[in-house]
């Protein structure tokens, strides 16, 4: 007897998703010990993570989040956009005060920005402005989005000080909001071209050159040299800001609400 292709697939979707609904509630969710306690560190902090989804889904891509501590504040606040609010009509958007680089279910977070001090301290209240602005906050789809990508790289996109980017993996960050084709990339640093997160293309400083076909990135990194695939991530040297936030150098991001999308 014959199986079709599409049937193994349906089939072994769903036994991952059995599977893996028995225990996500036991999933490891400790801390690895990339960020300060607040009582180590009193300055104001922002940073944002990754790390690969929970079950089958995280051998395609990333979920990303963006934490944040005013200056001596007692906690963190981490930020991040939760699909299953969504299914039950509630605001996608959950903010809980807890240690940001907790394991996502299992899965080691990667640090993609960290900024401390004054830097921090100006940037937070863009940072919080950026969020409550977030044009999806009852809406949620795993591909292309909005998802919970698409928020962190709306947030990224809309706050001065931000020179770095989500990685390739990031399902949804080429969503760049309201569906409009245009838009700075998410360091603020080049511009992008993307058609509902479908098709598109990136070029700047951090990003390198990228192009977006179905929800797929493939591209280069010059300035820290890697190759950017998709479902793997970077291929090369680890990714940071392409500009230190200590500097005052520093060509000026547009403020939010003055890029297109």
């Amino acid at each position: 007897m014959k199986i079709k292709a599409t049937t193994l697939l349906g089939l072994f979707l769903i036994a991952s998703s059995s599977a893996t609904a028995n225990d996500w509630r036991t999933a490891d969710r400790s801390s690895v010990g990339i960020a300060p306690t607040p009582q180590q560190e009193p300055r104001a902090v922002v940073q944002i993570y990754s790390a690969r989804t929970y079950g089958w889904k995280g051998n395609l891509a990333v979920h990303s989040w963006i934490a944040y501590k005013n200056a001596n504040a007692p906690d963190w606040n981490v930020v991040e956009v939760i699909g299953y609010y969504a299914n039950r009509g509630l605001p996608v958007i959950r903010q809980t005060q807890r240690q940001p680089d907790q394991k996502w279910f299992g899965n080691d977070p990667t640090l993609h920005l960290d900024v401390r001090g004054s830097a921090a301290e100006e940037m937070i209240p863009h940072l919080v402005k950026s969020i409550e602005s977030y044009p999806y906050p009852q809406s949620y789809r795993i591909y292309p989005g909005p998802n919970s990508n698409t928020f962190v790289s709306y947030v990224m996109r809309n706050t001065p000080g931000i020179y770095t980017d989500l990685p390739p993996h990031a399902v949804g960050k080429d969503w760049i909001g309201k569906g409009q084709p245009i838009g700075i990339t998410e360091s603020g640093t080049g511009v992008q071209l993307s058609i509902f997160g479908l098709l598109g293309a990136s070029i700047g400083l951090a990003e390198g050159i990228e192009l977006n076909f179905l929800g797929m990135s493939f591209g280069i990194d010059f300035a820290r040299p890697a190759l950017k695939l998709p479902f793997i991530g970077r291929v090369g040297m680890n990714d940071k800001p392409i500009f230190s936030n200590d500097s005052t150098e520093v060509p000026k991001k547009n403020q939010p609400g003055e890029e297109p999308g």
